[in-house]
């Protein structure tokens, strides 16, 4: 039977859809290294799971759309320790920053309107654009320069009578990049210009490195009513499979229209969010100690890949992901061959194809990104995967003598 033209344009994720292959080197008994997606193995805060156990309700019942009142209440305490004045009002619970996502598309755009985005881009994007009808319109960055803010002239050749929004991520997933307050404003101030928003996914913000400092999006008061930040408890509490995020905007228009589509799910789930308020009872130093344990891994996973030979990798500033272009005539192409064809000892790895992390057709064949999120010795074995792989596939696959 027809699908529909909607779900044909939609591309399988490059995160999960190898998993199959994954599956299938398991059941053979080996053993595999998961750098393909971002599920850290630090454990979750010991009270957010006694939240859970704890849980008293007779009925799981219907809760606010804009989700519990306790936990829009708490935020604000969070954010005040980054300098962020922010309300409870100025936020609406969502089902993971993934619905943030969909509900500021579909908030801000008509069918076919556009969302300016730099590339490489975290790829589910591209399913939340298409399900709001959005096109994405990509500027591409670059390796060589740590992915930086591609010069602020190529965003405003791209800016139309269709375009609704800029959208970054910062943090970045998956170049690691951090935006700085120059390059912020610098996007701040074009977006006032041409009257358009600026979106800024800010999962990542307490994983910044090297002493760097983060700059929020809503730092910047005079520019409150075209700024949404998209958050999630999911990577900063080690939390994923909780699902509650957060849309947070000062324009209450946006946000009461926004409201309509989460009336439209109901609410977000209820469990969660008393998990999620228990996660922000968390002493610092716990993310203390997390964004230094990924420092450190990020440190000998960049270490250990640029001694392999053809590989090359600019040191991420901040998240706990990386692109690396590899060796090879096609990524995905590797990335199966690891799985199907590959092992090391009874070990093998998963990565990330990267081809679709980026819209334009071409860019990143040779690409992966790797998730830093194992400890050190697991990433030890991950990368002798990775040698020992790129050496086997371009002697059976690309027929080269090395």
């Amino acid at each position: 039977m027809q699908m529909s033209h909607r779900i044909s344009a939609f591309q399988c994720s490059p995160i999960r859809r190898l998993s199959p292959y994954a599956r299938d080197a398991v059941k053979r008994g080996i053993k595999v290294y998961h750098l393909n997606i971002g599920q850290p193995d630090i454990k979750t805060p010991v009270q957010v799971i006694e939240a859970v156990h704890q849980y008293s309700e007779t009925i799981i019942a219907y809760g606010n759309s804009e989700g519990r009142q306790e936990l829009r209440e708490a935020l604000p305490g969070y954010y005040a320790k980054y300098g962020l004045d922010v309300k409870a009002e100025d936020i609406l619970i969502t089902t993971g920053g993934s619905e943030a996502l969909q509900f500021a598309f579909m908030t801000l755009c008509d069918p076919y309107d556009e969302v300016i985005i730099p590339e490489p881009y975290y790829t589910n994007v591209s399913s939340f654009a298409h399900s709001a009808m959005v096109d994405l319109v990509p500027i591409t960055s670059n390796m060589e320069d740590g992915f930086a803010l591609p010069d602020i002239s190529e965003f405003e050749k791209k800016i139309t009578r269709k375009t609704g929004a800029i959208l970054l991520c910062s943090p970045n997933n998956p170049t690691g990049h951090v935006y700085t307050k120059d390059e912020m404003l610098q996007l701040l101030n074009l977006c006032k210009k041409h009257d358009i928003f600026l979106i800024v996914d800010e999962v990542y913000r307490e994983f910044c490195y090297d002493g760097k400092q983060f700059t929020s999006v809503l730092a910047f008061p005079e520019f409150s009513d075209r700024v949404i930040c998209v958050d999630s408890f999911s990577k900063r509490y080690s939390m994923c499979g909780s699902r509650i995020g957060a849309l947070i905007s000062r324009n209450k228009d946006v946000l009461d229209n926004a409201l309509k589509l989460a009336q439209a799910r109901l609410c977000p789930p209820d469990i969660e969010q008393v998990a999620a308020c228990a996660a922000l009872k968390t002493d610092d130093s716990y993310l203390f100690e997390v964004r230094n344990e990924y420092e450190r891994r990020r440190n000998f996973i960049v270490d250990g890949l640029q001694k392999i030979d053809g590989v090359k990798c600019s040191m991420p500033k901040g998240a706990f992901y990386m692109v690396a272009e590899l060796p090879v005539d096609n990524a995905e192409k590797f990335a199966m061959f690891l799985l199907k064809d590959f092992n090391l000892n009874g070990e093998t790895v998963m990565v990330a194809p990267c081809e679709d992390f980026y819209v334009t057709k071409g860019v990143g064949r040779r690409q992966v990104r790797i998730a830093y999120v194992l400890n050190t010795h697991d990433l030890e074995r991950a990368v002798a995967c990775i040698d020992a792989g790129l050496k086997a596939y371009r002697k059976e696959v690309m027929g080269e003598k090395l």
